[in-house]
């Protein structure tokens, strides 16, 4: 029996997409921005020029999806659910709504405190240690971020004087489950940052061929031999303003 992790290529056709349930926005912006963070999104949709202007639905509630005017440009922006297949499942209903472009930004596990410091992250990869990608491209040990997408980020956290550092990411299903020895072993292989979507977002976005960006912050920090939560429950809310405002020049200039 092959199950999808030893498929060398992915089968066609599907019996059902997010169009057969989705239905096309009037006037949806084609670029969509999304985190994880409530405290953020709350923040944001209580600005004046903000509307809700559509919803994803599921068994956990309804996902508002705003919109903004941001240098006299739509811009849509939803909070994405965590983990792998629920943020994807948001992606593939928001690409039928008629997005086109999408950037993501989130918070993440840091594993190399020298490098990280203050910095954002640009993730050139990720290492497959979820199962959704899977479903999307076929297997390989990692993933790579688009390189134009790379440059776009680069240019946008340089021309707002940010500083950043690029580097691997591992993307992993059990965040109980971050083992010492893997964690040590992730760190060997050269990954900077642990995080549970950046993965699946690269598979989906290169099988939907959608203009893709992910940058992450560091919270938590798995660098030492003991986990430290740093400022992990904030969700990004000291940092709202500069992410977001990332988050829209990437939107425009990808």
């Amino acid at each position: 029996m092959n199950t999808i992790f030893q498929r060398t290529e992915i089968l066609e056709p599907t019996l059902f997409s997010p169009y057969d349930i989705i239905k096309k926005v009037e006037n949806f912006p084609e670029i969509c921005i999304s985190t994880f963070s409530e405290n953020i999104i709350q923040k944001f949709s209580c600005l004046n020029n903000v509307e809700k202007i559509a919803e994803l639905h599921s068994a956990n509630g309804a996902l508002p999806i705003y919109k903004i005017n941001y240098k006299n440009t739509a811009i849509a922006f939803y909070r994405s659910m965590v983990g792998a297949p629920a943020c994807v499942s948001c992606f593939e209903e928001v690409i039928a709504m008629a997005a086109k472009k999408f950037v993501l930004f989130g918070s993440c596990g840091v594993l190399n405190d020298k490098k990280v410091k203050d910095n954002i992250i640009i993730p050139v990869s990720a290492v497959r240690d979820e199962g959704t990608s899977y479903h999307y491209i076929a297997p390989s040990a990692e993933i790579e971020a688009d390189r134009r997408s790379i440059h776009i980020l680069e240019n946008v956290l340089s021309n707002l004087c940010y500083p950043y550092v690029k580097g691997k990411t591992w993307t992993s299903d059990g965040i109980y489950r971050e083992t010492i020895s893997a964690i040590e072993e992730r760190k060997q292989e050269g990954c900077i940052a642990i995080e549970m979507e950046c993965a699946s977002m690269l598979a989906v976005s290169k099988y939907r061929n959608i203009p893709f960006i992910q940058f992450l912050y560091g919270a938590d920090s798995l660098s030492s031999d003991t986990w430290e939560i740093r400022d992990l429950n904030l969700y990004g809310i000291t940092n709202a303003e500069k992410y977001m405002t990332v988050a829209f020049e990437c939107g425009i200039a990808i």
